[in-house]
């Protein structure tokens, strides 16, 4: 076939025709169709048959094929999104054309389908200075969704994290509804009470690691947080203090746990000292060994008469921490290691009896705070793997992240024992601690822990501590 552009010839069948430099193309004629090519101005080409024709136009971008009854397709210019359908009826039957970007053109009778805008960008929305502003909004968008994502999983991991965590805690249900507080504690020391958040830790001796109940509670401490200043005062209950159990009986305090576990525990501290705890942690008192090693030890200062019941008490400790033992060798401010500062928490057996041992415990926990509030986080979370499946609370991950938010700021303060004033003798032949007068001593234990001055304790206290001096004689 001949071809050149200033030339033309014709044939019969498959005639072919060259146009000129107007178009810069070439058309053909043939029995079953012509395919015509454009020049410059529309880069394209066209074929009709009887089966159908297709066109493309470089302007457009797009070709369209459609014939009688066959329907069409349309296809832009990289080859995306065509569609295929018959629109042979009424008077759009010349099809539904598809142009430049395969955007939809919209409804015009006769001339097919023809939305100029559908909804999306018309041509002008890709002018040059537009089409760097509208990449400039998606990036912007863009970015504003990353940072939100990262958030939501930040959030997410970190209630993950929180979660997983607390998980491991053995964790009891007590209805704060049904916790004893006394109703007739006056109003002016109610709203005192409303500045603290007073909770109850035990130190649980438990062989069988039963943590709730059938376990000895041998450490009861008040640990009260002023929530303006942070500050913590420790204040311990003596294990053999004759208190009212809340059940109709006077015994010594450490049984209420043994017998009835937190919840009665908590009843008889609030009852017999007008406090409004509703919010106890127990631990495994073997736990202090793994906590005090993840930390690299306590700085205590050891006596004389101390060393041989430190080295006692590790034999025990030992056999149930499978820890290794190192003995103590000479008295004065060392650093001890786990199993060594546990038998430092139990030595009851020296000057100072019971009173003396509540003393090292509050000191050990008091070391232990201020020295986890320097380690990393690696540290931390090793410690929380060693202690909370050894713990247990009523406290909810929501009540913890509560503490836990301003651990940085918080001081341990002064620590004391309770009873201020007591008497060590025998009741109906058990070994208790007798508070000489049990009103006078609450007195003291809210103004000590509060700066309560004008308290005046409830007439349940009261009844308490007339019932005890009337029983065992002592006031």
């Amino acid at each position: 076939m001949g071809k050149t552009f200033f030339g033309k010839k014709n044939g019969n069948e498959s005639g072919n025709q060259q146009n000129g430099p107007e178009n810069g193309g070439y058309r053909q004629d043939g029995g079953n169709g012509y395919y015509q090519q454009g020049g410059p101005e529309n880069g394209g080409y066209r074929q009709d048959g009887g089966n159908g024709y297709y066109q493309q136009d470089g302007g457009n971008g797009y070709y369209q094929q459609g014939g009688p009854g066959n329907g069409y397709y349309g296809q832009g210019p990289s080859g995306n999104g065509y569609k295929s359908r018959d629109y042979n009826a009424g008077p759009y039957s010349q099809g539904y054309q598809q142009g430049q970007y395969g955007r939809q053109n919209g409804y015009s009778p006769g001339n097919g389908y023809d939305d100029s805008n559908g909804g999306r960008p018309d041509q002008s929305d890709y002018e040059p200075g537009k089409r760097h502003l509208k990449k400039k909004k998606r990036k912007s968008k863009r970015a504003i969704m990353f940072a939100l994502e990262v958030l939501v999983l930040v959030i997410l991991g970190s209630g993950l994290f929180v979660w997983s965590k607390f998980a491991k805690l053995d964790t009891v249900s007590i209805p704060k509804s049904e916790i004893v507080v006394n109703e007739d504690i006056g109003e002016a020391e109610q709203n005192v009470l409303s500045g603290y958040t007073n909770i109850a830790l035990y130190g649980v001796d438990s062989r069988s690691g039963q943590l709730v109940q059938d376990a000895h509670s041998d450490t009861i401490i008040i640990a009260s947080i002023n929530r303006s200043t942070k500050e913590i005062k420790l204040a311990s209950v003596y294990r053999d203090t004759y208190l009212d159990n809340t059940n109709g009986e006077y015994r010594k305090a450490t049984e209420c746990y043994y017998f009835g576990g937190p919840k009665r525990s908590i009843d008889m501290l609030n009852k017999n000292l007008d406090l409004d705890i509703d919010m106890y942690v127990a631990v495994d008192f073997n736990v202090v060994a793994d906590v005090v090693d993840r930390i690299g030890g306590v700085e205590i200062d050891v006596t004389e008469e101390e060393i041989q019941w430190i080295n006692g008490y590790q034999e025990e400790g030992s056999q149930v921490t499978g820890k290794e033992i190192v003995p103590v060798t000479q008295a004065g401010t060392q650093t001890l290691n786990g199993l060594q500062t546990l038998s430092y928490c139990r030595i009851r057996y020296t000057s100072g009896d019971d009173f003396k041992r509540t003393e090292r415990q509050r000191t050990v926990v008091q070391k232990i705070f201020e020295k986890a509030k320097t380690m990393d986080l690696l540290t931390l979370n090793g410690i929380i793997d060693d202690v909370f499946p050894s713990i247990s609370t009523n406290m909810n991950a929501l009540d913890i992240l509560n503490l836990a938010m301003d651990i940085t700021s918080y001081q341990i303060g002064e620590s004391t024992g309770f009873p201020f004033s007591q008497v060590a003798t025998k009741v109906d032949g058990s070994d208790v601690v007798v508070p000489v007068n049990l009103a006078a001593n609450v007195q003291q234990l809210h103004q000590w822990l509060f700066g309560s001055t004008d308290y005046t304790p409830s007439s349940t206290v009261q009844e308490i501590s007339n019932y005890i001096i009337s029983y065992t004689g002592i006031q």
